[in-house]
């Protein structure tokens, strides 16, 4: 019975115990529950606060960004310190008026109309690709603050917009610095007062820094770069019609289109020149004289042509007529075949028997003087204008006459030279070479050779045979020189650097060395585009040269 009674109790106990345990266990549940909401709240608060922090520093970068793109507008920068303290009136009047704003940017913002510039109206000049809002917005007491008192417009005027206060930073800054203005391209008033007339005259230095244009390409012809010649070849000066004897001479007319070519065939050719089709315009036969040499006078009235005779042929080119001069009264000479004719068209030197120099004017064609050197005369060129006459010849030495007055100037030996077989001068009469019969040619100073310095300033020995002619270009950049003794024998110096091209004369295939023929005669146009030569096979070869803009 004992046993019966107790066993109802012991399950009854052993219920109650599950019971409790089931309620310690929901209890505890309850508890967990509580627990996890508790750090969940704790992780929702983290991760808010590392957003707000992740925020925070992407708008430190952003600012970051905009002061290196736009400049410190907020934030000027200072050495020593990382943050600047807000809150102070003072601060913030002071980072507003840092802002930079482009000096083409006009002070009133005013709009242009189109019949003052062409352009559309409502576009605006010198527009600012951004703008601050909060100047607008923002007041600045100019009246409390010492250093600020000095912009206000009224004794009484205290508060105005950041705009306006900008507007007058910039006017007393332009007051106090006027030389800044002429940066501006619309300056042409300081404090009310116009520029001077020598500042505002058209091309003048104001213009120059107004550009970015290159100015070594508007100057381009002023200097020829030594090395190696920029060059090339174009159609034959004379295709239209070939010669069929050497050619003598080839000169420009001062209007660079027209050349003239001259031969022992005794026909006297123009061509107009422009490097494609060379068209002839005229052929004259003279059926008394092979022609050795003619040429324009400068003023380019009249063309003078001499050959191994008397007397010699004048062309007038208005007329188209020609008139047969000689012989010279009070003279013998057997030829006129060589001469030179002065810049300034005045007198025509031919070279006489026995060291005389015959002196005849282009008006009159009457001999009007007669020099006399030492030896035999070889070779002449004008000077000065024509004031002044080089001579050279046998005896080795170069004469300088005065032609206002008819006597030597001064005479001096040639280095190294026994007989003078050519001479050039240059067209300003700064430089003359001499050529001799060993193909050594020597350029000198003129005003140091007359002073009685005879050391030539570039000697040079190219060539190895007589030295039959030499001419410098327009402004005695290029000397050419020729041999007709040997084909190819041309040489060009560069005068500043006193060296000779490298590259000329001009490369050939087959046969070597052979286009050029025997060179006879050379001559530059009035800008050196153009170079013709003619050479003894009948041809007047044409060159291109680059660096010269104008024929």
């Amino acid at each position: 019975m004992s046993l019966s009674q107790n066993a109802p109790t012991s399950k009854a106990k052993k219920r109650e115990e599950l019971k409790k345990q089931y309620k310690d266990v929901e209890d505890g549940e309850e508890i967990g529950s509580d627990d996890d909401l508790t750090r969940g709240k704790r992780r929702k608060t983290d991760k808010e606060k590392e957003k707000e922090k992740l925020e925070e520093s992407e708008v430190v970068e952003m600012k970051k960004l905009e002061n290196l793109i736009f400049g410190s507008l907020y934030s000027p920068v200072t050495f020593g310190k990382e943050e600047e303290e807000d809150g102070s009136a003072l601060f913030h009047v002071d980072r507003s008026a840092v802002r930079q704003i482009p000096d083409y940017e006009d002070d009133d913002d005013e709009e242009l109309s189109g019949e003052e510039n062409g352009q559309v109206v409502g576009i605006r000049k010198g527009e600012a690709a951004w703008e601050d809002e909060e100047e607008k917005q923002i007041n600045v007491d100019i009246a409390s603050v010492n250093r600020l008192r000095k912009l206000r417009k009224e004794e009484n005027e205290g508060l105005i917009s950041g705009s306006e206060y900008i507007a007058r930073l910039r006017a007393h800054h332009a007051k106090l610095n006027p030389g800044t203005d002429w940066a501006r391209p619309d300056s042409q008033m300081i404090d009310g007062e116009s520029l001077d007339d020598d500042d505002t005259q058209v091309g003048g230095v104001d213009d120059i820094l107004r550009t970015n244009e290159d100015l070594v390409v508007k100057s381009r012809g002023n200097k020829l770069c030594a090395g190696r010649l920029e060059y090339s070849k174009l159609v034959d000066a004379n295709a239209a019609d070939p010669s069929n004897g050497r050619i003598n001479s080839v000169h420009f007319h001062q209007n660079a289109q027209l050349l003239l070519t001259a031969g022992l065939d005794r026909r006297l050719r123009f061509f107009q020149i422009d490097g494609k089709r060379n068209t002839k315009i005229q052929s004259i036969f003279l059926e008394d004289c092979p022609i050795h040499k003619a040429a324009f006078l400068p003023n380019g009235s009249q063309v003078i042509v001499s050959g191994r005779r008397k007397f010699f042929y004048s062309f007038d080119l208005e007329k188209a007529q020609f008139d047969k001069i000689g012989p010279l009264v009070g003279r013998e000479e057997e030829s006129l075949e060589q001469f030179e004719v002065s810049q300034d068209s005045n007198t025509i030197a031919f070279i006489g028997n026995e060291g005389y120099i015959l002196l005849v004017s282009t008006k009159t064609k009457e001999l009007i003087g007669t020099l006399k050197m030492n030896g035999s005369v070889r070779s002449l060129a004008f000077s000065d204008n024509g004031k002044h006459l080089l001579s050279s010849g046998g005896d080795g030495q170069v004469y300088v006459w005065d032609l206002r007055t008819m006597k030597c100037l001064y005479k001096g030996v040639d280095e190294g030279s026994t007989c003078g077989t050519s001479l050039c001068s240059s067209l300003n009469g700064a430089l003359f070479a001499s050529g001799t019969d060993r193909g050594i040619v020597n350029i000198y100073k003129k005003s140091e050779f007359v002073g009685g310095k005879r050391k030539p300033i570039k000697t040079v020995d190219n060539l190895t045979s007589k030295i039959d002619f030499m001419k410098f270009n327009h402004d005695a950049q290029i000397l050419a020189i020729v041999s007709t003794k040997n084909k190819n024998s041309v040489k060009l110096v560069h005068v500043p650097s006193l060296t000779v091209f490298s590259n000329w004369p001009p490369p050939n295939s087959t046969p070597p060395n052979s286009t050029m023929h025997y060179p006879r005669c050379l001559d530059f146009s009035p800008g050196s585009g153009f170079m013709a030569m003619g050479n003894a096979a009948g041809k007047v070869l044409l060159y291109k040269l680059h660096h010269y803009q104008n024929a």
